[in-house]
């Protein structure tokens, strides 16, 4: 990583922040998607009896309702 950094800066250039945006916004992004995806799935054992946090919104599967 250093060595891209190292190429990107020797010629005297900034380091681009558009690129470290588009790693922390992926990140963000992957982290709120997953979370969505983890309440929405069954839950693991001994957690059965846990909420759902009001922020999560309820997914459904139309196609295969039941699964």
């Amino acid at each position: 990583m250093s060595v891209f950094i190292a190429v990107a800066t020797s010629a005297g250039e900034r380091f681009p922040a558009w690129f470290t945006a588009v790693y922390v916004v992926g990140f963000i992004a992957a982290v709120t998607i997953g979370s969505v995806a983890w309440y929405n799935a069954k839950r693991p054992v001994g957690w059965e009896s846990k909420e759902r946090p009001e922020a999560v919104p309820e997914v459904t599967d139309t196609e295969n309702p039941g699964v």
